[in-house]
């Protein structure tokens, strides 16, 4: 059965509950002596009720979601029809799948011969777990729905009890960020340190030379074929330099434009219009590079005599990268120029400065900030950048200041070792994961960076 009959089903009996446990309460209220001494109003007694109806229930749903197809693989492979099948691999998972497909209703008929008599069995199983499943979880909500009702008085102290649960909840919400940090955290570590079990950190750190072949035996890795230094610098090179050249004043400009020269009805049209930069899928910005700006910016640079020129190279992917994040340098910007005190900016004209001294020597300096804080953002945006990079930039592991050669990042060689049949037991496919553990401390840096210039500026002038 659909998981969402048994959600429903938890969510009907918490409606139940929360209706009976209101209607309780107004009885409590509607006597003489019950007014006085009621301590929660009815909707906080009916949430009581619905909670230990509802989360119980909820509770088994999401465990039986995880069990029950287990059972009907183990009642399946007990039926006798299950003795013809082949033995464990591919084949007899492949037969399993046609079998319970068909009996779920998400394909018509079975391709393989085997997979028929299993269809019956399996239909069978499903229906009989999914009755059981039904008539569990509404033992289960019905029977804390009632010992919930049963506790229903006049001073019962509902109100307090929702409240502790509600911010139960919000304190699980909070916990969710953590929680999945510390385990992208674990996992990129323990892969990490597997891949230096095999490769020598400094060699992959400080080497110069990038070619993992995946077709190699582990056991005569070699450690100079692990150099990712042209890696890092291909990122720096890219993301945080191109393309920053081309959005920190863009985006400045932009911000500095609409908040202090245009006029209200320009800004209201070309505020979002700027924004909708931030929309484009980044494949659309990778096409864009491949077909238009790199080929443009190749003839241009042969024009001029320079003979490398590329028609993968890393001034395309940059420059277009640069395009792509200027929403995010110009719309923290603009909130922040804008949130700075008129005053600040009134004194400065009433002392004689210009509108462009004002705006260079108080006004950005005062929301500096947020314009940190938005190129921070636009950076850790850049160097995570991969479509562009594939389709714009090359493969080629390039340790080089020519912006006319082709160059690669760390994203893309990401991409690149955790695609096709590699093991997880080789240093190539390993390697994904040491590289992605340099990206996640290089994020990580900056935004502290970021947070301490902001530390200090927001200091001087609040």
């Amino acid at each position: 059965m659909s998981p969402a009959i048994f959600v429903l089903l938890a969510i009907g009996l918490g409606l139940v509950g929360w209706l009976a446990a209101r209607s309780r309460a107004w009885a409590f209220a509607s006597s003489g002596e019950g007014r006085t001494r009621l301590h929660s109003l009815p909707s906080y007694h009916g949430w009581y009720v619905a909670l230990w109806a509802f989360v119980p229930a909820i509770v088994f749903v999401a465990i039986w979601n995880v069990v029950s197809p287990q059972l009907v693989m183990q009642s399946l492979l007990a039926d006798p029809a299950a003795a013809q099948l082949p033995d464990f691999g591919i084949n007899r998972d492949t037969v399993l799948s046609e079998a319970l497909a068909v009996a779920r209703g998400s394909a018509q008929a079975v391709f393989n011969p085997l997979a028929a008599p299993l269809v019956e069995p399996a239909a069978a199983a499903m229906h009989r777990y999914g009755i059981i499943g039904i008539v569990v979880t509404l033992l289960i909500g019905f029977t804390g729905g009632v010992l919930a009702f049963l506790r229903l008085k006049p001073d019962f102290t509902a109100r307090t009890r929702v409240e502790r649960a509600v911010m139960l909840i919000l304190l699980l919400a909070s916990l969710v960020a953590i929680l999945t940090t510390f385990g992208i955290v674990a996992s990129l570590l323990f892969e990490t340190i597997r891949f230096f079990g095999m490769v020598n950190p400094i060699d992959f750190l400080f080497g110069t030379h990038w070619s993992p072949d995946p077709m190699r035996d582990p056991a005569y890795a070699n450690g100079a074929d692990y150099g990712a230094l042209p890696l890092f610098w291909g990122t720096i090179y890219i993301g945080a330099i191109i393309a920053m050249i081309v959005a920190i004043p863009l985006g400045l400009m932009s911000a500095i434009f609409l908040t202090q020269y245009a006029n209200p009805t320009f800004r209201k049209w070309m505020k979002p219009i700027l924004e909708i930069l931030a929309g484009v899928p980044t494949v659309v910005y990778g096409y864009f590079a491949a077909l238009t700006v790199a080929p443009f910016i190749r003839d241009v640079a042969k024009s001029l005599g320079i003979a490398s020129a590329s028609s993968e190279s890393a001034i395309a992917a940059g420059l277009v990268m640069g395009v792509m994040i200027i929403p995010f340098v110009s719309s923290m910007a603009d909130d922040s120029i804008a949130a700075v005190p008129s005053a600040m900016r009134d004194g400065s004209l009433a002392m004689g400065a210009t509108k462009s001294e004002t705006i260079r020597k108080v006004l950005v300096p005062a929301a500096l900030p947020g314009i940190v804080a938005g190129v921070m953002l636009a950076v850790s945006r850049a160097i995570g950048e991969t479509m562009i990079v594939v389709m714009a930039a090359g493969a080629a592991a390039n340790l080089t200041a020519n912006p006319f050669a082709s160059m690669t990042t760390v994203t893309y060689q990401i991409v690149a070792m955790l695609t096709g049949e590699g093991s997880f037991d080789h240093p190539a496919t390993l390697s994904a994961f040491a590289l992605g553990m340099v990206l996640f401390v290089v994020t990580l840096g900056l935004n502290f960076i970021a947070l301490r210039v902001v530390k200090r500026y927001r200091e001087a002038y609040e």
